[in-house]
C-alpha cells in the first residue's frame, strides 16, 4: 500500500473515531461506569458489535456507489436525501454547540481562563485549520496526533487508579444487569448522527471509492471503532479504579473527578487537556461532515464548501459563547441521534442491493442479516429512549 493511502486510511479512520471522542463520551462513559460499575463492561462489548456492523455496511456502501449518503438515499427515494441531511446538519450544530462548550471548559482547566474565552480561541484554531491551502492532509495529522495523546494521558490515569481488570473482564461476559439506555447512549455516540459518516465521506472526498477499494475500506472502517473503543475501554477502567476505591464522583462534571482521584491535579491538567483534545476534534469533525450532506445540494455550495464548514464553526463558537450551553437541546438530540443510526443504515442497506446505485456489486449477505439486526434493535431501543428522556425535558 503506497504511503499516501495509508495516511488516508488512517486519517479517516482518526477523523470518525475522534469525532465520537468528545465531551458527551467522556461524561457517558464515567457516567455509566459509576451507575454500572463492572457490569458496563458487557454494555462497551454489545456498543462495539452494533458499531463494527452498522459501520462496516455504511463505509462499504459508500465507498461501492461512489456517492455521499444523501445522494444515495435521494436514488433510494427522492427527497429522502434531503430529510437525512436536514437530521444529521440540525444534530450535528446542536452537538457542535456542546463541543465548543468542551472545549470551552478544558481551556479552562489548562491555561485558568474562562470557557467562554477558551471557546472563543478553540474555534479561531478550528477555523484556522480550514483556512490553510492542504485543509483535509492538516485536519487528518491534528486528528492523529489529538487522538494518540488522549489515548496515552488515559492510559496513564488507567494505571494509576489500579482497577480491578478481573472483575471488568468477568462481569463483561456475565454482568449483574443490562441496561438499554446506556447501549443506545453508546452507539448513538459513537456511530449515531453524523459520526459515522464522517470517515466514510473523508475517504470518498480523497478518492478512495469503488469495489477495488473494499479490503481498505473495511480496513480503515474497524480500525477507527477500534481506536474510539480502546479510548473507553481504559476510561471505563480508570473510572472502574476509581470508583472501586469508594470515591463518588461530581455529578456536575464525572470525568474531571475520575482524574483528579486518579493522579491528584497533576490528573486534573491531563483532564483539561483530554477534554480540549476531545472536544475540538469533535468540533472539527461534526462541521466537516455535517457540511458534507449539503455541499452537493448546489454547484455554488460544493465551489465554496469549505467557507461552509468556517461559518458552521463560527455558528457553533458564537451560540455558546452568547447562551451558553443548551443543555435540553443536547439531551433531546442525543435521543434523536439513536433514531438517526437505523434510518441511515436501512437507507443504506435498500441502496446495496438496487443495481442502478451500487451497479454489479453483490452485498454479502451475513452484512445485510447483521445490518438488518442492527436497524430492529436500535429502532427499538431508540424508541424506548425516547420515551424516558422526553418527559424528562418537561418535568
Amino acid at each position: 500500500m503506497k504511503q499516501s493511502n495509508r495516511s488516508i486510511l488512517l486519517g479517516a479512520a482518526f477523523l470518525m473515531a475522534t469525532s465520537a471522542i468528545g465531551p458527551g463520551f467522556l461524561t457517558q462513559t464515567t457516567y455509566f461506569t459509576e451507575a454500572l460499575v463492572a457490569s458496563f463492561g458487557f454494555v462497551i462489548l454489545v456498543s462495539i458489535i452494533i458499531d463494527i456492523g452498522a459501520q462496516l455496511n455504511i463505509w462499504r456502501i459508500i465507498a461501492v456507489a461512489e456517492r455521499r449518503t444523501q445522494d444515495i438515499a435521494n436514488m433510494v427515494l427522492p427527497g429522502l436525501g434531503y430529510f437525512v441531511a436536514f437530521l444529521i446538519v440540525i444534530g450535528g450544530l446542536a452537538f457542535n454547540i456542546g463541543n465548543i462548550a468542551g472545549a470551552g471548559l478544558g481551556s479552562n482547566v489548562i491555561l485558568g481562563v474562562s470557557p467562554e474565552i477558551g471557546a472563543l480561541l478553540s474555534g479561531l484554531i478550528a477555523i484556522g485549520i480550514f483556512l490553510l491551502r492542504e485543509a483535509n492532509k492538516i485536519m487528518d495529522r491534528f486528528t492523529q496526533v489529538l487522538g494518540f495523546l488522549m489515548i496515552a494521558l488515559t492510559v496513564f490515569v488507567m494505571f494509576s487508579a489500579s482497577p480491578p481488570v478481573g472483575e471488568a473482564v468477568q462481569k463483561t461476559f456475565m454482568p449483574d444487569k443490562i441496561d438499554l439506555i446506556a447501549i443506545i447512549t453508546l452507539v448513538g455516540g459513537t456511530v449515531g448522527g453524523y459520526i459515522t459518516f464522517s470517515g466514510g465521506h473523508r475517504l470518498l472526498d480523497a478518492g478512495v471509492k469503488g469495489v477495488d477499494s473494499l479490503p481498505e475500506v473495511t480496513k480503515s472502517s474497524v480500525s477507527a471503532i477500534g481506536i474510539a473503543s480502546i479510548m473507553r475501554i481504559f476510561l471505563f477502567l480508570a473510572t472502574l479504579g476509581v470508583v472501586a476505591q469508594g470515591f463518588t464522583l461530581d455529578p456536575s462534571n464525572p470525568p474531571a473527578s475520575v482524574f483528579q482521584f486518579a493522579a491528584g491535579n497533576i490528573g486534573y491538567k491531563m483532564f483539561g487537556v483530554i477534554m480540549w483534545s476531545a472536544a475540538i476534534t469533535s468540533v472539527i469533525g461534526a462541521a466537516y461532515t455535517s457540511v458534507s450532506f449539503i455541499r452537493t445540494m448546489n454547484p455554488k455550495l460544493e465551489q465554496y464548501h469549505k467557507y461552509l464548514i468556517i461559518g458552521f464553526i463560527a455558528i457553533s463558537t458564537l451560540v455558546f459563547v452568547s447562551i451558553g450551553k443548551p443543555v435540553n437541546v443536547l439531551i433531546l438530540v442525543g435521543a434523536l441521534n439513536g433514531l438517526i443510526l437505523p434510518i441511515s443504515l436501512g437507507v443504506m442497506l435498500i441502496a446495496a442491493h438496487k443495481p442502478k446505485i451500487v451497479g454489479s456489486y453483490k452485498h454479502p449477505i451475513w452484512l445485510t442479516v447483521f445490518g438488518s439486526i442492527i436497524v430492529v434493535a436500535m429502532s427499538y431501543m431508540g424508541i424506548i429512549t425516547m420515551m424516558d428522556q422526553i418527559p424528562k425535558l418537561f418535568s
